[in-house]
């Protein structure tokens, strides 16, 4: 089976609920947002949550993309920089429980975590994000070793905080023939990293990940025209409509795929495992509408728990529907 390779923010979730917006109007967070905060901001927002009740989750957008293709059975990496901590050693441990490859480098911070607001009345998630050792993975720091032997490559578009780790690992990817992928990670992230994310798509990325607000803070154009016009820069297109579905797009080739029905409670994590769902199809040949297909079966199990990570009766249920979904497919090929 072809394999992936992650590259991202290794972080860990620490996920709220909030009976309504107050907390996210204290703290100026806008609603559906990624926000950097500084050590300072972090603690004061770590200590307001506590008196919530709160979740702890190994996270971060790629890794979890990774760790789901991961439990899918392909053979997968990691690369990220984590504290000399806590924190740093329940992400470690997690990886290593879900058979990933990393190489996590320890920065001088403290670990990163992404604080994660989860609001009423459709489980919209906002992020109040400390990144701390995280932000000190350098370009410097991806050996093209550490890339041999991986099909994919996949990247988180948070990265562009640093642009040049970015291109660095794109360069990389693009000299050992990989298949490069990149999720847009948020609609802030796109609006002031604009001009930069359009030369990498156009030069380097096989695939992108968006959803509706991405795409259109990409492209000044509603969602179904910003799927074309993303679809011009790279091989595949695709932008996800939460409860709506997704939409793909590669070369004159066009599909709309229904969301998979579930009983949503929170959205954490939905466009991560949609990724490893796809990729996993992908790697399989499968045609471009059963990638997607594929996609929103997994995501439909996540919205169902609390946290980005599917529980063991689910993914039991979701590898039988997957693979009898697929199996018409596999035999054609």
């Amino acid at each position: 089976m072809k394999s992936i390779l992650g590259i991202g923010n290794a972080l860990t979730d620490i996920l709220a609920i909030l009976p309504d917006d107050t907390l996210l109007t204290k703290f100026n967070l806008p609603k559906g947002s990624m926000q950097h905060v500084d050590a300072k901001t972090g603690n004061i927002i770590w200590e307001g949550l506590k008196q919530l009740g709160v979740q702890y989750v190994a996270g971060g957008s790629a890794a979890n993309t990774i760790a789901g293709a991961s439990i899918f059975g392909m053979p997968a990496g990691f690369i990220g920089k984590v504290g000399d901590d806590e924190l740093g050693s329940l992400f470690k441990a997690e990886q290593v429980q879900n058979g990933i490859r990393s190489n996590l480098l320890k920065g001088t911070a403290a670990s990163g975590r992404a604080m994660v607001f989860i609001t009423a009345p459709n489980a919209d998630r906002t992020f109040a994000t400390y990144l701390g050792a995280a932000l000190q993975l350098e370009p410097e720091d991806l050996k093209p070793e550490y890339f041999d032997g991986y099909d994919y490559l996949y990247l988180e578009g948070y990265l562009v905080q640093n642009q040049r780790l970015i291109r660095r690992a794109v360069e990389i990817g693009k000299e050992k023939g990989m298949i490069i992928c990149l999720d847009m990670a948020s609609y802030n992230v796109v609006e002031s990293n604009n001009a930069f994310l359009h030369d990498i798509v156009k030069n380097y990325i096989d695939i992108v990940f968006a959803n509706e607000t991405e795409a259109t803070s990409f492209t000044g154009l509603e969602p179904r025209k910003a799927l074309d016009a993303i679809a011009e820069l790279c091989d595949i297109a695709v932008v996800k409509i939460g409860k709506d579905g997704s939409m793909l797009r590669q070369g004159e080739e066009y599909h709309y795929i229904e969301a998979w029905p579930a009983n949503t409670i929170d959205a954490t994590g939905a466009g991560d495992i949609y990724a490893a769902g796809f990729l996993y199809a992908h790697s399989l040949g499968m045609p471009l509408k059963i990638c997607g297909e594929v996609g929103s079966i997994i995501s439909a199990k996540v919205v169902e728990v609390i946290g980005p990570k599917i529980d063991i009766p689910r993914w039991k249920a979701a590898k039988i529907e997957i693979r009898e979904h697929i199996a018409p497919y596999s035999r054609n090929n």
